[in-house]
């Protein structure tokens, strides 16, 4: 019998903290998530890492008895100048000289890695006042950002999204969740094409060391705001029209990063995955809370009701006022005689 009691009282509170219970076992989901990333990532690069600074030692220690003149302290001084430039995007080699960091289109590509959040860090203000003028204009230019791309998405997804979906469920009378589900499929499908497969091959041909696959994985950061900047395109030094190439791979994230919020959206409106995300929210009020409220009302109209009463009440049991009494003289009397 207590077993049975303690089952069912275990029962109750688990089905009324549903929403916790789905949202603890989600941020559970998520740190064990982010192990696994960490565990795939160590053992994959790991080696790789290793075996690089093996190399990179061999080649100083190669470059240090080729010249001996030159003492080991003097070389780490120049390679930590040399690295300390090339990460704020400056070069010593001969090759990377004639590109510069801040012409006008490479600013200009700086600026929409900044306010796109991509930041690809190959680039870096220089100067105190840049750095001081950067935050200024990220706080200003993100809000801004989000604006008009929300604004932007906002008047897309009704000519591309809204708009054939109901067209589609009122001429043929399809259901409606399904003409949804497959509307995001074939618009996944196309935007993955046009601004992911297509741009890939396209900078595999127009990058010298960019296979497909680097391609691929520059897109795939770029227009999920990722940014690692480990490719970052038009930085070859025999770069050919790298202004206007500069230009049109920054309208190419821009367009890219448009078409990425409408997918997102167009997912983030079908019925199963609203379901789904209702799963971990908090109920804004439940039926008890709403039961509490009616019964707060009422006996709160009962007692104003009650007072009302109570002081027609008060007004009837008043005691009567004193009236003079009236008097009557002999002329009126005679007066109704006649």
């Amino acid at each position: 019998m207590l077993q049975s009691l303690s089952s069912n009282s275990c029962v109750r509170l688990i089905q009324s903290n549903k929403s916790t219970w789905y949202f603890f076992f989600l941020v559970l989901g998520y740190v064990l998530y982010l192990i696994f990333g960490a565990v795939v990532f160590s053992s994959v690069e790991l080696p790789y890492e290793d075996l690089l600074r093996q190399d990179l030692r061999n080649v100083k220690r190669q470059f240090l008895q080729e010249n001996e003149c030159l003492s080991e302290e003097r070389l780490e001084e120049f390679l930590e100048k040399a690295l300390e430039a090339s990460n704020y995007g400056v070069s010593v080699l001969n090759n990377a000289t004639a590109n510069w960091n801040w012409d006008f289109t490479s600013a200009l590509f700086f600026a929409s890695t900044v306010l796109s959040t991509t930041g690809y860090g190959h680039t870096v203000p220089l100067s105190d006042g840049g750095k001081a003028f950067c935050i200024i204009y990220s706080v200003i230019g993100i809000p801004f950002t989000l604006l008009f791309l929300t604004a932007v998405v906002q008047r897309i997804m009704v000519y591309v999204t809204r708009g054939p979906v109901t067209y589609i469920h009122t001429r043929w009378g399809f259901s409606k969740q399904l003409v949804a589900l497959v509307h995001a499929l074939v618009l996944g499908l196309v935007t993955a094409s046009c601004f992911f497969f297509i741009p890939a091959a396209a900078f595999s041909s127009l990058e010298d060391n960019w296979n497909f696959l680097e391609s691929f994985y520059f897109c795939f950061i770029s227009l999920s705001t990722i940014g690692l900047g480990d490719y970052v395109p038009g930085e070859g030094y025999n770069q050919k029209f790298r202004q206007l190439y500069k230009i049109g791979i920054t309208f190419y994230l821009m367009l890219g990063l448009i078409a990425m919020l409408v997918v997102l959206e167009t997912f983030c409106e079908l019925q199963e995955l609203k379901q789904f995300r209702k799963m971990f929210y908090l109920k804004k009020e439940k039926a008890e809370d709403r039961v509490h409220i009616i019964d707060h009302e009422h006996l709160s109209f009962s007692s104003v009701s009650d007072q009302a009463a109570s002081l027609r009440e008060d007004k009837l049991n008043e005691p009567f006022m004193d009236v003079p009494p009236v008097t009557y003289s002999a002329s009126d009397f005679s007066s109704l005689n006649r």
